[in-house]
C-alpha cells in the first residue's frame, strides 16, 4: 500500500474512533464508528488480508452496526443536554489516558520490527513453523509450502498465504471458549434492549394496562360548551 493511502486511512480510522466519544447524538456516534471500521478494514487489505478486511465491512460495518442503529433507534435515546462535569470526571478523563499510554508503551516497543516480506520463501518458512498438530495434509500446509502433499516438492512460486483456515483455526481451537461468550454477551445484551425498551415505552399489547390511550380519549371527549349571545343570534339572522 502507498504511504499516502496507508496515512489517509489511518487517519480516517482515528477520526471515526473520536466522533464515535466526541457526538452526543448516538446515530452520529454510530457513522463514526462505521468510519472508523472502513479505515480498518482498508488497512487490513493493505496488509495483504483480504478476507480480513472483506468481513471487517461486511460483519461489522453492515450487519453489527445495523443491530447497533436498531438498538438506539429502539431505546429511542435522545440528545444529551449540556452538564456541568465535576473535578473527579475531568481528572478522570486526563488519569485514564496517561495510564492507557503508559500500559502501550512497553507493548509497542515490544513489536517485532524486522518484518519480512509476504512473498513465497517467507511462506514456507512460515509453514515451516507450524504446530505440529496441524497434518501434513491440511489445506494451510499445501497452501503455504505451494504442493499438493504439503510436505513434498515445496515451490515457493506458488505458495499462498490460507488467511480464512488459519483464522478458522486460531478461533475453533485456542480461542473456541472466548468465542462462545462473546456470542452469549451479544444475545445478552439484545435480551436486555428488549426488555429495557418495554420498561420505557410500556408494554402495548395488554391494552387493559396500557393507559396511553385512555388519557389521549379522555382529552378528547373534552368539548367545550359555547354559549350563544343576542348579538350572535342577530348577525346569524341577517347572514
Amino acid at each position: 500500500m502507498p504511504t499516502i493511502l496507508f496515512y489517509l486511512f489511518a487517519i480516517l480510522m482515528i477520526a471515526g474512533g473520536i466522533c464515535v466519544v466526541v457526538m452526543k447524538n448516538p446515530v452520529s456516534s454510530a457513522m463514526g464508528m462505521i468510519g472508523s471500521f472502513i479505515g480498518l478494514a482498508a488497512l487490513l487489505i493493505g496488509l495483504n488480508a483480504y478476507f480480513v478486511g472483506t468481513l471487517q465491512v461486511l460483519v461489522y460495518a453492515g450487519a453489527i452496526m445495523v443491530l447497533f442503529i436498531f438498538i438506539i433507534m429502539l431505546l429511542d435515546l435522545k440528545k444529551e443536554e449540556g452538564k456541568e462535569y465535576g473535578g473527579s470526571s475531568v481528572a478522570a478523563s486526563i488519569i485514564i489516558p496517561i495510564i492507557f499510554i503508559l500500559i502501550m508503551i512497553p507493548v509497542l516497543s515490544a513489536v517485532n520490527k524486522d518484518f519480512t516480506k509476504l512473498d513465497g520463501h517467507a511462506l514456507n518458512a512460515a509453514a515451516e513453523k507450524l504446530d505440529k498438530n496441524i497434518p501434513a495434509d491440511s489445506h494451510i500446509r499445501k497452501a503455504l509450502t505451494g504442493s499438493s502433499d504439503g510436505s513434498k516438492n515445496v515451490d515457493p512460486n506458488k505458495a499462498t498465504l490460507p488467511d480464512v483456515n488459519l483464522i478458522g483455526q486460531k478461533l475453533f481451537t485456542e480461542y473456541n471458549f472466548p468465542l462462545q461468550i462473546v456470542g452469549v454477551l451479544l444475545l445478552v445484551a439484545t435480551i436486555g434492549c428488549v426488555t429495557l425498551s418495554k420498561k420505557l415505552h410500556g408494554d402495548a399489547t395488554d391494552p387493559d394496562e396500557d393507559q396511553r390511550m385512555a388519557k389521549t380519549l379522555a382529552k378528547s371527549t373534552d368539548i367545550p360548551k359555547v354559549t350563544i349571545t343576542a348579538n350572535a343570534e342577530s348577525s346569524d339572522k341577517k347572514a
